[in-house]
């Protein structure tokens, strides 16, 4: 596969005749990591799937807009992030079920989930991020299994660099006290 620069696949996106071809070439660079970055998000592997194909057809939609304020990368994580929590939002609505419900029927089909394929501290793990609030867990998932920076993550989210340290710190705080109690 050819490993373009961002600035390199943009620019062959702003032309017509290379538009489907560059953003193949977008897709397969990160298909992987958005995927991985939602799953760890809504838990389940088909639901992941879904997001992910949402997450690359707003891409796709929004895309020839795009101003290059922001790195490509951090634009998609932006548009994954938020429509995880979009997904996450629209199934407690639709079971209706407060937060800490839907945060344990994940819990739930992290243990039944054929395609998890970690040890048994790895679902302890996952089932101590579930324990966090919303943007802890994000935080903590970009920090801890992305290694983002700081000022990347304040692209993607929309807050303070200050703001998420502290998230990361309380995450990983709550994240200790849960696998020393269980």
């Amino acid at each position: 596969m050819l490993h373009l620069e961002d600035s390199e696949l943009l620019s062959m996106f702003s032309d017509e005749n290379s538009r489907n071809y560059a953003f193949n070439l977008i897709v397969k660079k990160y298909q992987q990591k958005i995927y991985w970055h939602i799953r760890r998000m809504v838990i389940d592997h088909d639901d992941a799937n879904d997001v992910t194909q949402n997450t690359f057809i707003k891409a796709w939609k929004g895309l020839e807009a795009f101003k290059q304020e922001a790195q490509l990368y951090t634009w998609l994580y932006r548009i994954a992030t938020n429509e995880s929590i979009n997904f996450l939002n629209k199934k407690r609505k639709v079971l209706l079920l407060p937060l800490i419900d839907v945060e344990r029927e994940l819990s739930n089909k992290l243990e039944a989930d054929a395609y998890f394929s970690g040890n048994v501290i790895q679902k302890k793990l996952q089932k101590a991020l579930l324990q966090l609030p919303e943007k802890q867990r994000i935080v903590f998932n970009l920090k801890y299994f992305e290694e983002m920076k700081y000022e990347d993550m304040s692209t993607i989210l929309n807050t303070s660099v200050g703001a998420l340290k502290a998230s990361y710190h309380i995450a990983v705080k709550k994240i200790e006290e849960y696998l020393k109690s269980h």
